[in-house]
């Protein structure tokens, strides 16, 4: 009878033993696989069950990239073979045979060459631990917010606005108490704002996300910056802990994160001709390099950062018009993607996704249009009163003057506030004489 309880206990062990050791080998797991195709860019995400320990490799020939997830299981619910994909990167993810025991292989083969970066995040609104891996185009491909800059042909140039729908993809941003995203709310608001100002002609709005992606926020001013952007504006839905906040709000860069900012385009040189123009190649040419870029830096953030209050007044006006506002006044923040000091740049909060009756509103297509319309207005109603020299709305802003008997340029540009070289560039002058009635064009100061 003993002899027969310790092999009882004996086989009890043992069976205690292989469940600890199967779970040892199968410390997480992979419960989903996800893609997200933006149009320069892929975003790979692999939700587990907890934080991965993982290693990866590239190869070639064809091109794609291995990545090993130890101690992991391939969950009940993942079928790679039908996952949804609309990537010009991505060619399909799938599982390979593993270098060892308790390890999870899995490959994602690419259509072409592409950059690729790999990192893990930590449990976040509706998702647990996941694994990232982000894929760039190389420089090859034209970019998909240069593809709509082709509207105007005349020699004036349009007004660029370039409009960013805030978070996207595998960001949801803040989720208000219906469950409603985000994400969702500014895409709606940005795409109804972008039509709005391509309707005028004169100004071109680029989308710097068209679709459900994330774009990175450092990434968002370049693409506004490599459009060309006069003004950037970011549309977004704020959140608190408690649902009795509402209302919209304004928000401009802070005067912290623009001189950071420019620090840091001080430190890349091959930046600075982009960022000044032309302008930039000549003072790199000379003996005071640092000093002439940081005091022409300087002056076109001091420029940018009062434009773009003035834009936030304007819009923070016309909201008011449409819906409750938070604060009355635009505020400064350090903000990723309020980040450019060379162009205005502003965000908007629409309303407060986590107040049960503002996520209602901004539910609603008419109330997204309402909101869109007033931002409309309010960047509107700005460049067509400042509008940038050299586009079509500049030239259109113009006043035509006859020259009278003893006026002379200097005497015009005094009346009417403008520079002498901005009346002979509009006239096409390559002198300073003018005759007795002679017509001119005068633009707006």
């Amino acid at each position: 009878m003993p002899k027969t309880n310790n092999i009882s206990l004996f086989a009890i062990a043992l069976a205690l033993l292989s469940c600890i050791s199967t779970s040892a080998l199968a410390a997480n797991t992979l419960n989903s696989v996800r893609i997200w195709a933006a149009p320069d860019s892929t975003r790979v995400v692999f939700d587990l069950g907890s934080k991965p320990d993982y290693q990866s490799f590239t190869l070639t020939n064809p091109e794609r990239l291995v990545i090993d997830l130890d101690q992991t299981v391939q969950g009940s619910k993942v079928s790679l073979d039908k996952l949804e994909n609309n990537s010009a990167l991505v060619k399909r993810v799938r599982f390979s045979k593993p270098p060892k025991k308790g390890t999870l292989r899995l490959v994602v083969d690419l259509k072409q060459a592409a950059q690729a970066n790999l990192f893990s995040l930590p449990p976040t609104g509706p998702y647990g631990d996941r694994l990232v891996l982000d894929f760039e185009q190389g420089s090859g491909g034209q970019s998909s917010v240069k593809q709509d800059l082709n509207r105007n042909q005349s020699t004036e140039r349009d007004v660029i606005i370039a409009v960013d729908a805030g978070h996207g993809g595998d960001d949801p941003g803040s989720i208000g108490p219906s469950g409603t995203y985000e994400k969702g709310i500014a895409l709606a608001i940005a795409t109804k704002l972008a039509d709005k100002l391509n309707a005028v002609d004169g100004i071109t709005a680029i989308m710097i996300r068209k679709g459900d992606y994330f774009v990175d926020l450092n990434h968002r001013s370049e693409l506004a910056r490599k459009a060309k952007a006069d003004l950037l504006v970011s549309v977004h839905a704020d959140a608190f802990t408690s649902p009795q906040p509402r209302g919209a709000s304004v928000w401009v860069l802070s005067n912290r994160r623009a001189n950071s900012e420019m620090g840091r385009l001080l430190e890349k040189g091959d930046q600075v001709s982009q960022l000044l123009g032309g302008v930039g190649e000549i003072v790199q040419n000379t003996d005071s390099e640092q000093y002439l870029m940081r005091t022409l830096i300087d002056m076109s953030m001091d420029n940018s950062r009062s434009a773009g209050y003035q834009v936030a007044s304007n819009v923070l006006s016309q909201l008011g018009k449409v819906t409750e506002l938070h604060k009355s006044r635009p505020e400064y923040a350090s903000l990723a993607v309020l980040k450019a000091p060379d162009i205005p740049s502003l965000l908007v909060e629409t309303g407060y996704i986590s107040n049960p009756q503002e996520e209602k509103l901004l539910r609603s297509s008419s109330h997204q249009q309402r909101v869109a319309n007033a931002i409309f207005n309010g960047i509107s109603h700005y460049f067509h009163s400042y509008p940038p020299e050299g586009t079509l709305l500049a030239k259109r802003s113009s006043v035509k003057h006859k020259v009278k008997s003893g006026e002379s340029l200097s005497i015009i540009s005094a009346r009417y506030n403008v520079s002498i070289d901005a009346i002979k560039k509009a006239n096409n002058l390559k002198s300073d004489v003018v005759r007795i009635g002679q017509q001119l064009i005068i633009p707006r100061a």
